[in-house]
């Protein structure tokens, strides 16, 4: 984060539519004729330092402009503090022409060299101006539809961060192009019917993390291989409905950005930041060319078609400052960060030289921050670039750069394009909305049918019940009938014989046997009465039989329509539990939903409490807190608050003359917390230089740094804490003293109950230190050092791996060199606590630093014969394998290799698995 002088330029406190239309942008239909661009033409410099043909005529003639154009503007910051003393006696390396959009570059006493830019702004240029020439132009393409860019590039130091992310807390007029640009945005929306949302990111060591979210620190870049557009699915896409929102928004990023402390700045960004603000607008009428299209599909139900939106992209980059190694002073894991930071740029200028000489090849995917600038440059999106300098001409060769870095970047045109899609997700939430209300009619409707059914079925019920009752009871009657009439015609057909009888004998007796043939007929026609009589029963018992069996069948009828019903009956019950199961879901998920948001919302509202009760604390602490030593605390706290880098290292050491190194360090024991905080900063900064820390081991700094890792809770504390115990801990001398007074279990205490990355970061660093002693192996052992550096392996942040890795293979080469003295037996004491199935695990991780460590710990176990076997069991003698063929450092790749060769463990095992080394 770029820092210097009186500008006080840093801030710290802190889509898915199936049809799409680009249309390009013609060549007269600049978004807003306000900014005008001229031609691309390349300056001519001569030795005098004149441009050819430059005259105010010339100016004039090339202010047509040429759309698309990426637009450069130069802003000059004035000297601050330390160029005053030491450039008095020198001129600035720069002279501005602002009324010709010229720069003069001095080459030297006599000769100059001048370039035109589209806009020159001087040291005096208000925050206003700024915005209005170079970011307004882009804001108000974005409303209309286009993807736009606003990036700020220059050395470390030179007001990149002040120009776009000042927030303008204390003064509005120093408000930044992030606040102005969203000011501007959202007086432009209307928020009932568009939508806009915030992703605000960080590129660190080619590494994009999200600045919204820490926790997601690794996001993929996804391109698509259609249209080649780039997107970031895994990043925090966060919905803006006020601008205090985004400001808190851009607070809490910039308070996770990564910072460190250089020659050039006490605060230097070390990774690219980059905001992306994401527009959604409707098109009302037909002003959009998908209305255009459809105008004859009147045919299409009104009620399904969507509403036609624009979506755009508005890409805010504050790039991290170019640095040289030999005037930042980097070293260590800030030169892996230095390093990292160059490469990149590097890959951004081959870029845009490739672009300006129209090279059929463009290399894009050098680096991730091409990839992401992909659109930007040489794509669809207007881009505006500003470029920042500095006027002492001990920098002479950086500004240069930067302004020929400017120069190629005004050769570069995009096409813009305009991007119009059918908006499906508000036709979705329509459609949601009328399928609840289906779904309550449904409800209403199911429930009637529900209920018709159960009164059909009670009332075929009650039917049933009476047929088969009305039915047995007829039955019963008809059998009580017959039974009577069969019994009564039987009575009388005994009655009937018992007369006839008397008087059969009778005329018997009197007749004799001449009346036998009388007697026959009659007993014939007796007979035959018996058989008709029969016969009629007969009949009355088929006629019964035959209505019985029409009563079966009508109660059979009535019993299958009740089945029927009943499977009716059960069919939409099944039913009905469907639709309730579905209803059940989709409240579940809403209630889940809800949840969510509930949660986000506390944690953003906890967020801007604690933001806002800090601020307050810090408003409120006074004179008198600190005893006698308030003009001390006055100074510490200006310190703290100071962002310029020399001026910070000035102000420590006139305090430390000043005052004192005593006095300081009893500020450590203060009570005031925001004290502890300052006073511990100050001695971290003091101990970074080597010639500081005998002193402050000698004051007692080492007991009170270990005291406050062990009695503070404050998590700042410990981390800058842990810091400066890093720092001691580089010499030999102190890192006894740390061991004697306890520090090691102080240190494993701190990353037990640690979570913050930057703060285990520190005490891996410190213990990592320690490790690489001799005389400290057992006893850093069995105070639980090893086990607490494989502990903070589980935060997986790659700066805290490569500090666990560094400590593992520092305590690997001790053991190493100890074994070959011949001082050491026996089995790795890392073995022992269960170090090697992480080391072999972590032996091809893809980040430099944490492979390279790694590679060398293995390369020292494997050359102890003892540690063979197990090296062989846990998986590690593959690893030395691969090291000894693809290792990218010869080195490292010859050790591991004599390594093998002088086993004969090794040599042993490779002899089995057939593997030629």
């Amino acid at each position: 984060m770029a820092a210097s002088g009186g500008y006080n330029y840093r801030d710290a406190t802190t889509q898915r539519g199936s049809v799409k239309v680009d249309r390009p942008l013609s060549v007269n239909s600049n978004p807003k004729s306000s900014v005008k661009s001229k031609p691309l033409v390349p300056p001519r410099r001569n030795s005098t330092g004149s441009v050819a043909g430059g005259g105010a005529g010339a100016a004039s003639k090339d202010n047509t402009g040429v759309p698309g154009r990426v637009r450069v503007a130069v802003r000059l910051r004035p000297r601050n503090s330390d160029e005053m003393v030491l450039d008095a006696d020198f001129a600035d390396i720069v002279e501005l022409q602002p009324e010709l959009k010229r720069l003069k570059l001095r080459r030297n006493n006599w000769d100059l060299d001048t370039y035109e830019f589209d806009e020159v702004l001087t040291e005096f240029a208000s925050q206003k101006r700024v915005y209005e020439v170079v970011a307004k132009p882009v804001v108000e393409s974005v409303l209309e539809g286009y993807n736009g860019t606003v990036m700020a590039y220059g050395q470390t130091g030179t007001g990149k961060t002040y120009t776009l992310g000042r927030l303008g807390e204390e003064d509005t007029a120093a408000r930044g192009i992030m606040v102005r640009a969203m000011e501007d945005i959202l007086a432009d929306v209307s928020l009932d019917s568009d939508s806009l949302s915030v992703s605000y990111l960080q590129l660190y060591m080619e590494t994009i993390h999200d600045l919204l979210d820490p926790a997601n620190d690794s996001i993929s870049i996804v391109e698509d291989p259609k249209t080649g557009d780039v997107s970031l699915p895994g990043a925090s896409l966060v919905e803006i409905r006020d601008h205090k929102s985004f400001v808190e928004l851009l607070r809490l990023g910039e308070a996770h950005r990564f910072a460190t402390n250089t020659k050039l700045n006490t605060e230097s960004s070390r990774s690219h930041a980059i905001l992306m603000v994401h527009v959604k607008k409707s098109v009302k009428g037909r002003d959009s060319a998908l209305s255009s299209q459809n105008v004859n599909n009147s045919h299409t139900v009104k009620s399904l078609k969507p509403p036609v939106v624009r979506k755009s992209k508005l890409v805010v980059v504050d790039l991290a400052g170019s640095e040289r190694i030999d005037k930042s002073g980097s070293e260590g894991h800030t030169l892996e960060e230095a390093k990292s930071i160059n490469l990149s740029l590097s890959a951004l200028g081959k870029c845009i030289n490739a672009l300006a000489e129209n090279s059929s090849h463009i290399p894009v995917r050098d680096s991730k921050l091409t990839r992401l600038l992909r659109d930007s440059f040489g794509g669809t999106a207007r881009t505006s670039l500003v470029v920042t300098i500095g006027p002492s001409p001990r920098h002479r060769g950086e500004t240069a750069s930067t302004i020929m870095f400017g120069q190629r970047a005004m050769k570069v045109e995009n096409m813009l394009k305009l991007k119009e899609e059918f908006d499906y997700k508000s036709l979705s939430r329509r459609l949601d909305i009328q399928l609840d209300k289906l779904i309550a009619e449904h409800e209403r409707q199911q429930k009637a049918f529900e209920d018709e059914i159960e009164r059909i079925a009670t009332e075929a019920q009650n039917q049933m019940s009476e047929v088969e009752k009305n039915y047995e009871d007829a039955l019963e009657k008809e059998r009580l009938k017959y039974q009577k009439d069969y019994m009564e015609s039987i009575k009388k057909l005994e009655e009937q014989l018992v007369m006839n009888q008397p008087k059969h004998d009778f005329e018997k007796v009197t007749n004799g046997p001449k009346d036998d043939g009388s007697n026959v007929t009659s007993s014939k026609e007796i007979c035959k009465l018996h058989v008709e009589e029969i016969d009629d029963l007969r009949k009355l018992l088929q006629r019964e039989t035959s209505l019985r069996k029409a009563a079966e069948e009508e109660s059979n009828n009535l019993k299958s329509q009740l089945t029927q019903w009943k499977r009716s009956e059960a069919a939409a019950n099944s039913e009905i539990s469907k639709l309730r199961k579905m209803l059940e879901d989709e409240a579940h998920q809403k209630e889940k939903l809800e949840v969510e948001i509930a949660a986000l919302h506390s944690q953003l509202l906890q967020m801007s409490f604690d933001a806002d009760e800090t601020s307050r604390q810090l408003d409120k602490s006074g004179p008198g807190k600190v005893g006698g030593l308030d003009s001390l605390m006055t100074q510490v706290r200006h310190l703290q608050l100071n962002d310029s880098g020399n001026e910070d290292k000035a102000s420590i050491a006139k305090i430390f003359e000043q005052v004192g190194l005593q006095k300081i360090l009893s500020l450590l024991e203060a009570e005031d917390n925001d004290v502890r905080i300052h006073a511990v900063k100050v001695v971290a900064n003091l101990a970074a230089e080597e010639a500081n820390q005998e002193k402050i081991v000698e004051a007692g700094g080492l007991t009170s740094l270990l005291m406050l890792l062990k009695t503070s809770e404050d998590e700042t504390i410990h981390r800058v804490a842990a810091g400066a115990i890093a720092n001691l801990a580089m010499n030999e001398t102190n890192q006894e003293l740390i061991m004697n007074q306890g520090g090691i279990s102080l240190l494993s205490m701190t990353a037990a109950n640690g979570e913050d990355p930057q703060t285990l970061r520190m005490v891996a660093g410190a213990i990592a230190n320690l490790c690489g002693n001799d005389k400290l192996q057992s006893k850093l052992r069995a105070e639980g050092g090893i086990k607490a550096l494989l502990g903070m392996v589980r935060c997986g942040h790659p700066d805290v791996l490569a500090q666990v890795a560094r400590g593992i293979a520092n305590f690997a080469k001790c053991e190493s060199r100890a074994s070959t003295q011949g001082t050491k037996n026996g089995k790795s004491l890392l073995i022992e606590d269960g170090a090697l199935s992480w080391i072999v695990q972590n032996a091809n991780n893809e980040a430099s630093p944490i492979r390279r460590h790694i590679e060398l710990a293995l390369c020292h176990l494997a050359q102890h014969e003892t540690n063979a076997k197990d090296m062989i069991s846990g998986g590690a003698l593959w690893e030395l394998v691969r090291i000894s063929r693809d290792c990218s450092r010869e080195d490292i790749r010859t050790l591991a290799y004599r390594t093998l060769t002088s086993s004969p463990t090794f040599q042993g095992e490779l002899r089995r698995l057939r593997i030629n080394n």
